[in-house]
């Protein structure tokens, strides 16, 4: 037992200086192959490190530029320009509009040089222009026109009144007068009323206007009312035969011709039915023509 293990310790230190000696002599002698593996490995090594150093100098280089310019915008929405274009046409177009109209407000380039009347028949010139109190060189736009038209229709002869602005320089004004429907007496002389039973005019009546007969002739009296609505819905060949309508009350209203008959009328009601009647009654003989019952008229 004891002598092998004396071999052990004998054999042990030769096997290490026998193993010694390949890797001495390895790293003394390197064959072609290993050269050539090596060399490989040194030339990827190589590349890797260069291509590394570039990248980098790339990094430094765009970390630099980055520092040294603003970064780019980014573009703005096609929509958002076009939006912002409106915008800015639009506060140009007010703009605009607010300064010609100021200019045109306050300065005498658009003033009244004409004063155009239209409509007139009894009334005058002279009574429209006093009435509208427009002074010449007053720009346009000052006047007040529906001022101006309250003025003239203050005229008793004028029905209405309309005023425009006629650019460049021209103010018409277009009247309508009244038009007399009937006549009454008084103390004064003839007084002419139109179809709302408005005193419009004192003076000679036209030839063949009615004389109206109420106790208080008005554009508020029931019987007048009345009477100038029987008046206004005969035919014009019917009217033209009439010299007097009486109104004692409005269920009691006659008309009597020129010639003397007489036209029972009785109320105000279903006027355009009796005045159609009475039209194709006149053509019949007699004295006294009742329509106060359109429906049964009779002739006397």
């Amino acid at each position: 037992m004891t002598e092998p293990a004396a071999d052990d310790e004998t054999v042990a230190p030769a096997d290490d200086d026998q193993a010694a000696t390949p890797a001495a002599d390895d790293d003394e002698f390197e064959g072609p192959r290993r050269r050539a593996r090596r060399e490989r490995a040194e030339r990827r090594a190589a590349q890797q490190r260069a291509r590394a150093i570039e990248e980098a100098r790339r990094e430094a280089k765009r970390r630099l530029r980055g520092s040294a310019t603003p970064t780019t915008a980014r573009p703005v929405p096609r929509g958002a320009v076009r939006g912002l274009k409106m915008l800015l046409w639009g506060v140009l177009a007010v703009a605009v509009t607010v300064g010609l109209g100021l200019v045109l407000y306050f300065t005498p380039v658009m003033s009244v040089r004409t004063l155009d009347v239209v409509g007139l028949a009894a009334v005058t010139d002279a009574e429209v222009l006093d009435a509208a109190q427009v002074a010449p060189g007053t720009p346009l736009l000052q006047v007040d026109t529906d001022a101006v038209a309250d003025r003239v229709a203050t005229i008793r002869r004028v029905a209405s009144a309309r005023v425009q602005r006629q650019y460049p320089s021209t103010l018409r004004i277009t009247i309508v007068e009244r038009v007399p429907v009937a006549v009454r007496d008084f103390p004064d002389g003839p007084h002419l009323y139109d179809r709302d039973g408005v005193d419009f005019a004192t003076g000679p009546p036209p030839p063949s206007l009615p004389y109206l007969d109420v106790a208080t002739p008005g554009p508020t009296d029931p019987a007048t009312t009345a009477a100038l609505d029987v008046l206004t819905a005969l035919r014009p060949e019917v009217v033209a035969q009439v010299g007097q309508i009486a109104a004692p009350s409005v269920a009691s209203i006659t008309l009597t011709l020129v010639d003397g008959r007489t036209v029972i009328w009785g109320t105000s009601d279903r006027t355009q039915k009796k005045a159609d009647t009475l039209a194709a009654l006149l053509t019949q003989p007699g004295e006294v023509y009742d329509v106060s019952s359109p429906d049964l008229p009779t002739v006397r």
